[in-house]
């Protein structure tokens, strides 16, 4: 397995606990980033890099988390030794009524947790990010404990950074180093026919869809996303 430092990049909401499974497995020599209150894709990337080991280091972002490190990518390509994109997308915020519709579900959760706290937007989100079968389980109740920890001002900050993403679609050519793409086969935030999309445009990479997993595939399958990691680290 390689020994170069590894970036993990959380998602919307998440923190270390996130990639606490791979951080056990594989954390040797890893670090997870912290996004503090940036309220763009670029600012979370450059706050990513500055605290970055020197030098190359492997990438590997979950959800938000992959759309910040094709921002990375925009900004310093040549730090990039291998890169993993999981559960993840593209493509900006839509025109027409399909954007007006993905800002107002948007702004619609950040109501709730103003209005009734960080836990009880949490239920009503998470609903659709695991998989139904851990509905009020362990995973699921982590999920709530992990959004519960941050506050609907940083919530207010990840979506406008979210509403205002950029295209990463003429970035996907151009990536050289070996690149993992994976994604949950339940996921419907970030569907497989995304990923494939996405593996179809990276030169040489390579698609893992994990069996019985919704979004949140780190914590809900995480011995799958630590072997498909392992692997990737080994290419």
């Amino acid at each position: 397995m390689s020994t170069t430092p590894l970036l993990f990049l959380p998602g919307l909401l998440c923190d270390a606990a996130v990639w606490a499974p791979q951080m056990a497995a594989l954390g040797r020599n890893a670090m997870v980033a912290a996004y503090g209150s940036a309220d763009t894709l670029g600012e979370m990337a450059e706050i990513a890099l500055a605290a970055a080991p020197p030098g190359r280091f492997a990438l590997a972002g979950h959800s938000m988390g992959g759309r910040v490190a094709f921002e990375v990518l925009r900004r310093a390509p040549e730090r990039v030794e291998r890169l993993a994109l999981l559960d993840t997308g593209i493509a900006p915020l839509a025109a027409g009524d399909a954007g007006e519709t993905e800002k107002a579900g948007r702004l619609r959760l950040l109501a709730l947790a103003r209005e009734q706290g960080m836990r009880a937007m949490a239920a009503d989100w998470a609903q659709g990010m695991v998989h139904e079968s851990r509905l009020g389980g362990p995973v699921f109740e982590a999920v709530l404990d992990m959004f519960e920890r941050r506050t609907a001002d940083i919530f207010a900050a990840q979506i406008h950074a979210l509403l205002h993403r950029p295209d990463a679609t003429p970035l996907l050519a151009g990536i050289a180093c070996p690149t993992l793409v994976l994604t949950g086969e339940h996921d419907r935030w970030s569907p497989p026919d995304t990923h494939r999309r996405i593996q179809a445009g990276i030169p040489g990479s390579r698609l893992v869809l994990v069996p019985g997993s919704g979004h949140m595939t780190t914590m809900e399958e995480p011995a799958a996303v630590t072997a498909a990691l392992a692997a990737w680290l080994s290419a």
